[in-house]
């Protein structure tokens, strides 16, 4: 009797071993690091995603990072444990734009990261109060281009700040027509659109998902997005590029680990991800936001933000912006 019951103490003490390590994966929570305040864009799509892809990943949280425009919480993905289990959300500004705009980064954007996969890009869009394009007569980029070239320097237009995606957006846009606005910085993306719509000035590179309520209210006339090609969200918009050629430029966001993380790692959360990313929840939430997925490889992701690092460096350089 008593060797049947130190048979069974024995058997249930090894099954009780072989199961933590499969029990202590259950329990480990992969964390999303979105490294911008909670209720913008990207925290709104992390959340989406995070919810999306429980189901192959176990369970997901956003962990709010902001500050330093984004750089701090891109650093503390990239000093991580390189376990699969912390991912960061890098967008235009931490992996394109930072790079040239800040003497020194707390991480290399390069060596410090394996990119997972793109999650999604949001058109931008040139905009001018609805009431001065009616004043003004102009309809089209076309016209703003031709009353541009007529009326040198008499054209101002406002961005979110020194280096922010729109202030790059109009460097590029007068770079290209060959003409001259004046660049007036406001202290975020809601004050130089309200700013805008007061008349303060005349025209924004404004984000479509912010711009698109008061687009659709008569307030503000769309002339063209930024993106290569049209935006399914408002079709009838033409491109930047269908004027001048060439022209592209719009806001994005991507998921990336710490550089260290095995790549079998980060093929199993770029399947997790991707498959999420092309889901009917997924894109119809992400549609709310003016946004349209874009899943990739972790090799297409690299190749991107490597493209798009060296368009910044130009344009940066271009509108002579820094911060420090």
């Amino acid at each position: 009797m008593l060797n049947r019951r130190h048979l069974v103490t024995t058997v249930a003490l090894a099954t009780s071993a072989l199961m933590l390590p499969a029990l202590g994966q259950a329990q480990s929570t992969t964390r999303i690091v979105v490294p911008f305040g909670a209720g913008g864009p990207i925290d709104q799509t992390a959340r989406v995603l995070a919810e999306a892809v429980k189901g192959s990943l176990g369970t997901v949280i956003v962990e709010n990072r902001p500050g330093a425009g984004g750089n701090i919480g891109v650093s503390a993905v990239a000093k991580a444990a390189p376990d699969g289990l912390t991912i960061g959300i890098a967008t235009t500004a931490s992996h394109g734009i930072n790079p040239w705009l800040f003497s020194k980064l707390p991480y290399d954007p390069v060596k410090d990261f394996a990119p997972v996969t793109q999650m999604l890009r949001v058109p931008n869009v040139l905009v001018m109060n609805a009431e001065t394009a009616q004043r003004l007569n102009i309809n089209t980029l076309a016209d703003l281009i031709r009353y541009a070239k007529a009326n040198p320097a008499k054209l101002n237009y406002g961005s979110g700040g020194n280096g922010s995606a729109g202030h790059l957006a109009g460097e590029m846009f007068k770079n290209q027509a060959g003409v001259f606005a004046v660049h007036i910085p406001y202290n975020g993306g809601n004050p130089a659109q309200l700013g805008l719509l007061s008349g303060q000035v005349d025209f924004n590179f404004d984000n479509l998902a912010t711009a698109s309520a008061n687009i659709r209210g008569g307030k503000l006339k769309a002339l063209a997005v930024t993106t290569a090609q049209r935006t399914a969200t408002m079709p009838d918009v033409p491109t930047v590029a269908e004027t001048l050629p060439g022209f592209s430029i719009d806001t994005w966001w991507g998921l990336v680990v710490p550089a260290a993380t095995p790549a079998d790692t980060v093929r199993k959360l770029n399947a997790a991800f991707t498959q999420a990313l092309q889901s009917p929840e997924v894109k119809s939430r992400f549609a709310l936001l003016m946004a349209e997925p874009a899943p990739s490889s972790p090799e297409q992701f690299g190749q991107f933000m490597n493209a798009e690092r060296t368009k910044y460096e130009r344009v940066v350089k271009l509108s002579g912006a820094k911060v420090d």
